[in-house]
């Protein structure tokens, strides 16, 4: 059976050329698009749109917005709108999803919002949200979402409920137990190794009893970052090793949970600062081993990347997301189009 695929987008490439490759993508079979929200650099709900306008099959999802910067009611009003914008899916369900996320510091903190609670705010928000898609009258008094008979009053055109999956971009382990226990999926976090995945999906199906389900009723996506190149793998690896960089420095949280050396970390942190700079990347780069690459991303020529995202995949991880580092997307699509592990 052809596994299941997508593309993730953050600000690496041109917005003109990732919509040339959404399209791409769907021409080869790829299943969704997902669109990153983490930093001030690209907003991922004009992303969406522009995706959703440009494509008629690609499921398109958040990758993840974060739920401190903006109202549940007017998430669900941006959600419904999209879902509007792009029709029906081929199978008749939703081409938009929506993942929530926590956000991180420094961003969250810097920006004034904070970090407060995430487990009682992220509960709060999806109950609301998911409540809100019924579009009836809403009415929720939590510590965080305060929603008086509020509703979607969509006036005119189609009011029917909105079929949207809810997920959950979690790392943590309490995170992870909530995911399995209130959202339809957990959108798994990337630089991190196999061994990470398998105690996360553990941690989701956790949650998952808690409301009487079950591991396989919950997706599982998780972001992969993919340097491909079959001629010239040691370049793909060196790319790898700015990423890595790049969170070394700035997502702690995400290197430590990849188990990195907190000596490592703290080296790079001395190096790559924030907001940090495509230098700053390239600067720490000789500090990562390929050792660490490899572990934690599809690194290398074609063949290495497919076993690598295939082991992800044994690892419990339903749907590869890959993050194609190098300048050129299309040997990426090429060589998982159709692919079956």
């Amino acid at each position: 059976m052809t596994q299941r695929m997508a593309l993730y987008f953050q600000d690496k490439h041109d917005i003109a050329y990732e919509i040339e490759m959404a399209r791409y993508a769907e021409e080869r079979g790829f299943s969704e698009i997902w669109q990153a929200d983490t930093r001030l650099a690209r907003d991922c709900v004009v992303m969406m749109s522009a995706l959703l306008a440009s494509t008629k099959r690609l499921r398109i999802a958040s990758g993840v917005l974060p739920i401190y910067t903006r109202n549940p009611a007017v998430i669900a009003a941006t959600w419904s709108t999209m879902h509007e914008l792009a029709g029906p899916a081929p199978d008749g369900g939703s081409r938009v999803m929506l993942g929530l996320g926590a956000w991180w510091e420094p961003i969250a903190g810097r920006v004034g919002a904070g970090r407060r609670k995430p487990l009682t705010a992220m509960r709060e928000n999806v109950e609301a949200i998911r409540a809100l898609f019924t579009m009836e009258e809403v009415s929720y008094d939590g510590e965080f979402v305060q929603l008086d008979r509020v509703r979607l009053d969509v006036a005119y055109g189609d009011a029917s409920p909105r079929d949207i999956p809810i997920y959950i971009g979690a790392t943590g382990p309490r995170m992870l137990e909530l995911t399995g226990e209130i959202a339809d999926g957990a959108m798994l976090n990337y630089v991190v190794p196999t061994d990470y995945i398998r105690d996360a999906v553990a941690r989701v199906g956790v949650g998952a009893a808690r409301s009487g389900r079950t591991i396989d009723d919950i997706d599982r996506p998780e972001l992969l970052i993919c340097c491909l190149s079959d001629d010239d793998p040691a370049e793909a690896l060196t790319v790898g090793k700015t990423l890595v960089a790049y969170y070394l420095g700035t997502e702690p949280h995400i290197m430590a949970a990849s188990g990195a050396d907190p000596g490592l970390i703290e080296r790079v942190s001395e190096v790559v600062g924030w907001p940090a700079t495509e230098a700053d990347y390239l600067k720490a780069a000789p500090l990562i081993s390929d050792h660490l690459v490899r572990r934690v991303m599809a690194a290398g020529t074609a063949e290495e990347c497919r076993d690598k995202v295939a082991e992800y995949i044994d690892a419990g991880v339903t749907c590869p997301v890959l993050y194609p580092l190098m300048d050129d997307m299309k040997p990426v699509i090429d060589a998982f189009a159709g692919w079956t592990p």
